[in-house]
């Protein structure tokens, strides 16, 4: 964190997913970020050698990024709430996350596509962002979702409670899983022009 705050990238929404892959990726975010990331701060200037699939990464990283602030806002509304659709905490975690995930999603990749076509507005920088990051976030929570659903089902029958450290170690295992399953989805949407590689 404090290598971002003093070495800020130039894309000033990379300054919040860096730190937030930490939380997730844990040292591997760490080795990622001083490999590909720091590349792109606006005080170093280094030419960019990365390969594409270390740009594909760094774009899973983003989107990753918004999707876990939503699915971490999530866990705490759906506890406090009491929320359960038939009869299903479950499915009330899903539903929760995946709605707030989904507008995290789409405004952290707002904020990468506005600032470099501000002459264009916002409105299209909005649909942008919904054509970019949808799919990848559909797939991302497929990740999350399945792994939540094993720990729900199968590794842990009777519900573990948020406030317990094996739920949110469960947490952060589906959350890289989430960024494996939407590896694929953000190297198709670059391949196909609908996102640009970060």
């Amino acid at each position: 964190m404090a290598d971002v705050i003093m070495h800020s990238q130039k894309m000033a929404i990379m300054n919040v997913v860096w730190p937030i892959n930490g939380w997730f990726f844990g040292p591997f975010a760490l080795w990622t970020y001083f490999k590909w990331g720091r590349v792109k701060a606006k005080n170093i200037s280094i030419d960019d050698h990365r390969s594409h699939a270390a740009k594909v990464f760094v774009s899973t990283s983003h989107c990753s990024a918004g999707c876990t602030v939503g699915d971490v806002i999530g866990v705490p509304i759906v506890v406090m709430s009491g929320l359960t659709i038939v009869g299903s905490t479950l499915f009330a975690h899903y539903t929760v996350e995946f709605v707030l995930a989904y507008v995290f999603g789409i405004l952290f990749q707002f904020f990468s596509i506005y600032p470099m076509n501000k002459q264009k507005g916002k409105t299209h920088a909005l649909w942008q962002a919904v054509k970019a990051d949808s799919f990848s976030l559909f797939a991302f929570e497929i990740g999350m979702f399945g792994w939540m659903a094993i720990v729900h089902y199968v590794l842990f029958p009777n519900p573990l409670d948020p406030t317990e450290p094996t739920y949110w170690f469960m947490m952060q295992i589906a959350m890289i899983l989430g960024f494996l399953t939407s590896y694929p989805a953000n190297q198709w949407l670059i391949k196909k022009g609908v996102k640009h590689a970060m």
